[in-house]
């Protein structure tokens, strides 16, 4: 192939996530139900914000962002892992795999941004509250998500300027479920060392930094409400928890991906494969069940679809 990169490999051939026909079976159906529960929580989390009126305020307005983005988490690599699971020969062509590449630091770029967003977000609520619908403006919160979008399609079209002019002629066997970056690169016919580290720099760099930023913002607020004790402690309490969890199941994997020199491959995987299937799942579990606003809204949006289809 004559291209832009000079490349002779049209296709990728994944290894997959085990050579165990029983395993595959099992994570066939695992990966199917969790994949459908994804789907269906994040689409009723948003379609909830957007039509509840009780769900107006900038942190609802945020998490829909989040579960928007989520739906795209999981749609990234999920369906191809669970067709490959069908097929003996799993492969994707040369350009299927630059497009998931794109698209998966498009959606932790903008992740990333969004979890920053909601933890300011808290952070004025808890510490400020008398000027939170000031600074937390409809004006702020469409700003949070444009720079959340303008941070995400950056860092990736940079990660990606990293691959243009790499030839890659064999081999084209990547020991993965899907396309990324570090493995990519260590099958192009040149010496990439230096490409490897500016990699691991670059997301190494933004995925520690947001979240130490991320931690000590939660710190500091944690304290802010054990000084200031009353009844609403309690439910500020429960609401960081969530927000807390939900920034490390994102982190966890992608630093150890990104900043482990030399991952274990089978690790490796499984990081990869709960940050593909398990944290999109996890997420709207963890705000739907810790949050009775949330779970009172998702009620009422069911009720409202089941009179509209008998009535109909």
């Amino acid at each position: 192939m004559d291209g832009v990169n000079h490349s002779v490999v049209s296709e990728f051939v994944f290894l997959g996530l085990a050579h165990s026909w029983e395993i595959q079976l099992v994570l066939l159906v695992f990966s199917s139900v969790l994949y459908v529960a994804s789907m269906t929580g994040n689409i009723l989390i948003v379609f909830s914000v957007t039509i509840d009126p009780h769900l107006r305020s900038p942190m609802y307005f945020l998490l829909a962002n989040l579960s928007f983005i989520d739906l795209g988490a999981c749609s990234v690599a999920s369906p191809k892992m669970i067709y490959d699971l069908y097929r003996k020969r799993k492969v994707i062509s040369f350009g299927g795999c630059i497009a998931q590449i794109f698209f998966i630091h498009v959606i932790g770029g903008v992740e990333m941004v969004l979890l920053i967003a909601m933890a300011f977000d808290r952070y004025v609520a808890i510490c400020k509250p008398l000027h939170y619908l000031t600074i937390m403006s409809p004006r702020m919160c469409i700003l949070f998500t444009a720079a959340a979008w303008a941070v995400g399609i950056a860092h990736s079209l940079f990660q990606l300027a990293f691959i243009v002019n790499l030839p890659f002629c064999g081999p084209n066997v990547m020991d993965s479920f899907y396309c990324d970056l570090p493995r990519l690169l260590r099958l192009a016919c040149t010496d990439t060392y230096r490409l490897q580290f500016m990699v691991t720099a670059n997301s190494g760099f933004i995925c520690v930094g947001s979240f130490l930023i991320l931690l000590i913002s939660y710190i500091f607020i944690v304290f802010t409400v054990w000084k200031h004790s009353s009844g609403s402690s309690s439910k500020a309490l429960s609401t960081l928890s969530a927000h807390v969890i939900v920034v490390f199941l994102f982190f966890g994997p992608t630093m150890f991906v990104y900043t482990w020199p030399h991952p274990n491959s089978q690790m490796d995987k499984f990081l990869a494969f709960s940050d593909a299937v398990l944290t999109p799942f996890l997420n709207p579990v963890i705000y739907t069940f810790r949050n009775k606003e949330m779970k009172a809204a998702m009620k009422r949006v069911c009720k409202n679809l089941v009179v509209y289809r008998k009535i109909s």
